[in-house]
This record gives structure tokens, sequence and C-alpha cells, in this order.
């Protein structure tokens, strides 16, 4: 295997804030993707309903910015290659990420028809889109702008894509309210181009948190990491740096807050300003980091946190395999994740606590995996 982790760069060209932000960020994927019982969750480890904002909201948008991040290093090389070169190497990266999402959709492959028996799933109605699809539709995107249009132009896209996503939920939306779940332009442009069977129905109806027309606002998320990687790589690991991201990032926070005054933060049709918090929450979040671990050089504790920033892609498409598993092994009238929940949690905590540590163990579960493999040096690359 090539030390080198999926839509990143070597290890060594890497900056450890940056490993460390990914690993944190699929440690709290796999909490939030992975409670005991999704009747019993702590308000933070739940997305918004709708409109508003929780910790689990910052989850997908931090993968996107630290996928920026590590672009900040890999686009220096794709930059000089030939057009052909570069187009294939994006595409087919693009192309294995969104065909991987598409088969964790399907997973387990089969169902049980009315009779017991086991049948081939209808492979026409699977999800089409998720969680990575977007991560493949976004790194593409960014890519094609970044390579294309350079730094000015992804900067131009960015401000004119969070206008103009404005404009067509306002336009395209229903008239008493455009940013309703049934009345929202994202949902209409969905059902038009994908149709109901292959959306997501998590809501209640056919509806795509990870729907078509909201991808491009969260593109920005990726060029905003990129932008942030470039600007530490270019000022170094400094209190000067620190300081000066914190400030980005309370002027993103603040535009956000006033906008969503007459245009919502949220998560699920990932509107304007929920980009602008989700990146100015980002800015924070490495710039804490840099100061912690490159300037007052704290590093002892970053190492767990470093195993899941080294293989993140493999380390989550497995947080959904072996839950699903868990889920169609059968003991009796229950599946094995059933019976391990019940036995080793239920019966001595709290429904909201067996919650909230079934999905911790199931993390550290996914951790050891992540340790053994860098013990072995194996690291996956798309």
């Amino acid at each position: 295997m090539t030390p080198t982790p999926v839509l990143g760069v070597p290890i060594q060209e890497r900056y450890l804030a940056i490993d460390v932000l990914r690993g944190l960020t699929i440690a709290l994927m796999i909490v939030v993707n992975t409670p005991g019982s999704w009747s019993h969750l702590y308000a933070p480890f739940a997305h918004a309903d709708w409109h508003g904002f929780t910790i689990t909201d910052l989850v997908f948008p931090t993968f996107l910015f630290v996928v920026g991040n590590a672009m900040s290093f890999s686009m220096k090389k794709m930059e000089k290659m030939d057009q052909g070169v570069f187009l294939k190497k994006v595409f087919k990266r693009t192309a294995i990420i969104f065909l991987i999402g598409w088969g964790l959709n399907a997973f387990p492959f089969f169902e049980y028809n009315e009779a017991g028996g086991i049948v081939m799933i209808n492979w026409w109605d699977v999800r089409l889109l998720g969680v990575l699809q977007r991560i493949a539709l976004c790194y593409m995107l960014a890519s094609l702008i970044l390579f294309y249009l350079g730094k000015r132009g992804a900067v131009v896209f960015s401000i004119l894509t969070l206008l103009g996503f404005w404009w067509a939920l306002y336009f395209f939306g229903d008239t008493e309210d455009p940013y309703s779940l049934t009345g929202n332009a994202v949902l209409k442009l969905d059902l038009w181009l994908i149709g109901a069977k292959n959306l997501y129905g998590g809501e209640g109806i056919p509806f795509e948190p990870e729907g078509i027309l909201s991808t491009f606002p969260s593109v920005v998320n990726v060029i905003g990491g990129y932008f942030a990687g470039k600007f530490i790589q270019q000022m170094g690991n400094t209190s000067k740096t620190v300081k000066a991201i914190f400030i980005a990032g309370v002027v993103m926070i603040v535009v956000c807050l006033l906008w969503d005054n007459v245009f919502p933060i949220n998560k699920k049709i990932w509107t304007s300003p929920y980009v602008l918090l989700t990146v100015g929450l980002d800015l924070f979040l490495i710039a804490f980091l840099i100061l912690v671990i490159e300037v007052w050089k704290k590093r002892n504790w970053t190492y767990p946190f470093e195993v899941f920033g080294r293989n993140p892609l493999i380390l989550y498409v497995l947080s959904g395999i072996v839950i699903s598993v868990m889920h169609i092994i059968q003991i009796g009238d229950k599946s094995l994740k059933g019976v391990i929940y019940e036995l080793a949690f239920t019966s001595w905590l709290g429904p909201k606590n067996a919650s909230l540590l079934f999905a911790l163990f199931y993390m550290l579960l996914i951790w050891l995996v992540g340790l053994w493999m860098d013990r072995k040096k194996i690291y996956i690359k798309v």
C-alpha cells in the first residue's frame, strides 16, 4: 500500500493539525451515525430538525473543509499536470468515491421477500446520493474550479454561488415558504431529475439532504478549506497565523448571523448562512489546533486522532459496513447489534446514556482497526 491517505498528500508533507482535525471529524461522524438507539439521543448528537444548528451539523462540512485543506497541498502537483492527465485523475477519483457511496446505500445487496427468502435488491430503487457522493462531487467541482479559474476565480465562484443559491431558493421555492421541507427548490429539482424512489426517506417524505442543487454551496466549504490550507502554508504555524484565521472566522460568523435574519441557517438544504457558519467554526478549530500543536508544542494527545486522520475513507466505509452486518446477523428474534446493545448497555444504563456509550464503544472498535492499519503502515489511497 502507498502511504497516502484518501484525498490527501504524503504524510510528511501534511500539517499535523489537519490530520488531527480530520481524525476528530471521522470520530464524531461515527459517533453520530451509530447511536445505540435513534429514539434516545442527547440533543447535541442529533441534527437540527430543520432550521437551526447543533454540533452534529458541523461534522459533514468539516470533512469537506479538510478535503479542501488536503487539496491545498495536492493541487501544487496537479496544477503542473497536462490537462488530460489532470482530468483523468480527478474524474477517476470522483467516480470511485461516488460509487463506493452508492454501494454503501445498496449494502448488503439483498433483502428478504414476503416468503422469508433472500432476493437481490432492485438496483433501480437504491438511493442515488449520499455523504460520499457529495464529497466526490464537491472534490471534483472544487478541483476543476481551482485548476481552470485559479484562486481569484474560486473566490468569485464562492460569492456568486452563495448569493445565487439564495436567489434560486427564493424564486423557485414555494411562495408561502421557499425554505420549508416540502416547498424548497432543492427538493423540486431532485424530484424532477432523480425521482422520489431514489431519494432519502428519513424526513418522512422523499427528500435528499445531499441534493443536486445544494451541492453547489457545499463546494464553498471545500474552497474555504483550500484557502485556509494555503494561508497556513504561506504564513507558517505562528501565533500571527492563528490570530488572522480566528479573525476571518469571526467575520464569517457575524455575516452568517446577520444573513440568518432573512435566509435561515439550515444544514439539510445547505443554505448560504450555514456555509459561512461552518467555515467560520472550522477556522476556529484549525486555528485552535495550530495554537496548541504548533505554537504551544502540545502534541502528546494527538496520536489517537491521527489514526483516524490517516485512513479516513476506509474507516468511514468500514463503520457503515460493520454496523449493517451487525443488524443483519440474527440471534433468535433479535439482531446481533440488538443483543449486544441490550446485554452490554441498556441492562445497566438509562436510555440516552446507553445509546451514547454504544456509539462511543463502536467508534473505538473502528479506531482499533485504524490503529492496526497505522502500525502496519497500511494507508488506502483512491
